[in-house]
């Protein structure tokens, strides 16, 4: 089943997110002490990752293609306006509060090298010690998000079970096509490339950028076509 491991990560966030609902009375110094040393840990992570390129170049490069793209593509304010959409249709009590905790909380857990690698080890090889490793961590801070951002949190593992739904799918047929060499490079760039974007959002976390990071999303797709091309030479 190539899909357990993405629907056990979706369930983790969705209860993880329903306990975050009944902590919602937590001490707001308390919320935001634990915030800002989330934000820090994701700003750790993000570095991290973003270290273990092997050629920063395609990095850069994929970064600011993926900008032009995304800003030409608006997805920051699409995901915003789905956000407030599902806000509407769920009568969130707090304005904007839905559309934070959705975009912050989908970026948080698609955006990250455990996504993709997880998806592709669920599909490749049926092996999903990856997702359940990332589903304790989504699920642990699900609770901290929701009882933060709130509701909005939940509505995350939807866009989450989508996109490594989809990685996963499409694993399953992806060695017949793709060269194992692309493969490893690819998973390499993309987890310093997604790095750089979870850096991104650590810095928002803590109110220090404004940063559109859904707007660089497209970076993603970008390092795999460099990836290809470059396999060439």
């Amino acid at each position: 089943m190539a899909l357990f491991g993405t629907i056990v990560n979706g369930l983790a966030i969705i209860i993880g997110s329903l306990i975050g609902i009944k902590l919602r009375n937590i001490p707001e110094r308390v919320k935001v002490t634990v915030m800002q040393a989330i934000a820090l840990a994701v700003i750790i992570i993000g570095v991290g990752m973003g270290l273990k390129s092997e050629n920063f170049l395609i990095v850069i490069g994929s970064l600011a293609i993926g900008a032009v793209l995304g800003e030409k593509w608006d997805l920051e304010d699409k995901l915003n306006r789905l956000g407030k959409w599902l806000e509407v249709k769920t009568g969130a009590k707090e304005e904007g509060s839905f559309a934070k905790g959705f975009v912050t909380a989908t970026l948080i857990y698609v955006v990250g090298a455990m996504a993709i690698v997880g998806a592709l080890d669920s599909g490749l090889r049926n092996d999903h010690a990856v997702l359940y490793t990332k589903s304790m961590l989504d699920g642990f801070s699900a609770i901290l998000f929701t009882s933060t951002l709130g509701i909005g949190v939940l509505f995350s593992a939807f866009p989450v079970m989508v996109y490594q739904g989809t990685i996963a799918i499409l694993a399953t047929q992806i060695t017949n096509y793709v060269p194992q060499v692309i493969m490893d490079a690819f998973i390499v760039e993309m987890t310093a490339t997604g790095g750089v974007m979870i850096l991104a959002i650590g810095l928002n976390i803590l109110g220090i950028t404004k940063i559109r990071v859904a707007n660089l999303l497209p970076a993603i797709l970008v390092v795999a076509v460099i990836v290809t091309i470059l396999s060439f030479f």
